[in-house]
């Protein structure tokens, strides 16, 4: 594949059309678009390995961690995603036929099967509910992320579709679940719905647990085999055999540090791409970008374990994503405190169980696991207890299968990726206003200057591995007047 350690010595082209700042997967999959149009094209990435969110590393012989993206549901649900040979490259992906559980006292725990019947039947008198709420939302999958997988302000695809899923999701995801009866369909909607980082009492928090419900259902939540850094280099193999140059460790501070292009494309944050353009954007649109607010951050701990997890309910062995938090209104109340700047002492704990269903990632019978909690942008309270106390309340003894933990602040996030700003690794608040201005409502890839733009998880749809803010922005690209 064409990739460096760095700029220098490196046998690059003299221009480019298009250079791309930063190879995750947007800056991939605005790079793959590109070059598939037929443009001459270098990513450019500060670390020394592709992949932004989607590398992984070892914590131990044979035992491989995930560093940020584990669990991916949007990669092998996005239209774009779906359209590339990845598995020619090296992909495989492991789905299993639980995408997700939600633990609740007592053994009983909410669990989202791959087949829908089957999980409205385990949901009792609320399954006809759930199917009739969710159902249709699986069964219209592809039509669906067409048009919720990109800009806010477009003309749909399939405008049914969207105004039948705008009516249930533009709304909080507690009065969504005023519907159900049982905490265990209550809880999976919460849980999916904390995704979003948002409040759970506030709008539009439904459309998380629909789309996160609906993907279920349609495609299933799988792990890359192996690691997550395969769907990485999975997309830079591809990007090779499509002529694209990756050029690696080599940041970028200033315009000077760039090679020559006719326009230049920022899998960055905001506030990277008013830094190192400086003057070269008007005053008041550098402004917007240093403005734009992120949400959150999140504090991480990856686990080496003796066994599995001793999950006290039936269905939680069997999935890579369980969402520990208890109740709806106990996950409410941890999120809204968060939103607050507090730090819950019962807080929802995503938990990626990546070994539980692929054997690659176990060595010596040891498990892999990673737990994260959401925490104020920027804390630097360790979180270790609380999160082990969260789990071990649905899984007595949990904390006897520790071997190792290896703990990560906000700050440290930030090191490992300059995007993650405070811990935030969604690229940004959530909130209504970023929903629809992200960083601004029209045009929102394209800059004042017509030589920069942006692709970042910064920009709709926001973030999550599947590619489609790079897919979008290529297009706005290619349909300005610089690359014509």
């Amino acid at each position: 594949m064409h990739a460096s350690a760095g700029l220098a010595g490196h046998q690059l082209l003299s221009s480019y059309d298009a250079v791309i700042v930063g190879s995750g997967p947007n800056g991939l999959g605005c790079a793959i678009t590109l070059a598939q149009a037929g443009r001459s094209v270098c990513v450019v990435e500060a670390a020394p390995v592709v992949g932004g969110g989607m590398r992984s590393d070892t914590i131990g012989p044979g035992l491989v961690r995930d560093l940020c993206a584990a669990v991916m549901p949007f990669a092998v649900g996005s239209p774009f995603l779906q359209s590339l040979p990845l598995e020619r490259h090296g992909l495989r992906w492991i789905t299993p036929d639980v995408a997700f559980t939600h633990p609740l006292d007592n053994g009983r725990a909410g669990a989202a099967f791959h087949d829908i019947a089957y999980t409205a039947e385990l949901l009792g008198a609320d399954g006809p509910r759930y199917q009739t709420t969710i159902g249709p939302f699986a069964d219209a999958w592809d039509a669906l992320a067409a048009d919720t997988l990109g800009p806010v302000a477009h003309l749909p695809k399939h405008p049914l579709t969207l105004a039948r899923f705008g009516l249930k999701g533009l709304r909080s995801v507690t009065s969504l679940a005023g519907r159900f009866a049982s905490d265990e369909a209550k809880g999976m909607l919460a849980g999916c719905a904390a995704h979003s980082v948002m409040p759970l009492t506030q709008p539009p928090t439904a459309a998380f647990a629909l789309l996160f419900g609906a993907s279920a259902h349609a495609k299933g939540w799988p792990v890359a085999a192996g690691g997550s850094q395969h769907l990485a280099d999975a997309l830079a193999s591809y990007a090779a055999e499509l002529g694209i140059d990756i050029a690696l460790g080599h940041p970028i501070r200033t315009p000077a540090d760039l090679p020559k292009h006719r326009v230049c494309i920022f899998d960055t944050d905001p506030h990277q791409v008013a830094a190192i353009m400086g003057h070269d954007l008007p005053d008041r649109y550098r402004t917007r970008l240093t403005k734009f607010a992120f949400g959150p951050g999140v504090f991480k701990v990856d686990y080496v374990l003796s066994q599995r997890v001793p999950w006290a309910d039936s269905f939680s062995a069997a999935t890579a994503t369980v969402h520990v938090g208890g109740t709806i209104d106990e996950v409410v109340h941890a999120e809204a405190q968060v939103a607050r700047g507090e730090h819950p002492d019962q807080p929802f704990v995503l938990v990626a169980q990546q070994s539980a269903i692929d054997p690659s990632r176990v060595a010596d019978e040891k498990q892999v696991l990673w737990a994260y909690t959401h925490v104020p942008n920027g804390s630097q309270v360790d979180m270790t207890a609380r999160i082990e106390r969260q789990i071990e309340r649905f899984a007595p003894d949990f904390r006897d299968t520790i071997l190792e933990r290896h703990a990560s602040t906000t700050q440290d996030l930030e090191t490992y990726n300059q995007n993650y700003v405070g811990g935030d690794i969604g690229g940004g608040a959530m909130n209504m206003r970023q929903l629809v201005a992200r960083p601004r409502a029209l045009r929102p890839y394209a800059t004042p200057n017509p030589k920069v733009w942006l692709c970042s998880a910064s920009t709709p749809p926001g973030g999550g591995v599947h590619a489609m803010a790079g897919y979008h922005a290529a297009k706005a690209v290619l349909r300005g007047r610089q690359l014509r």
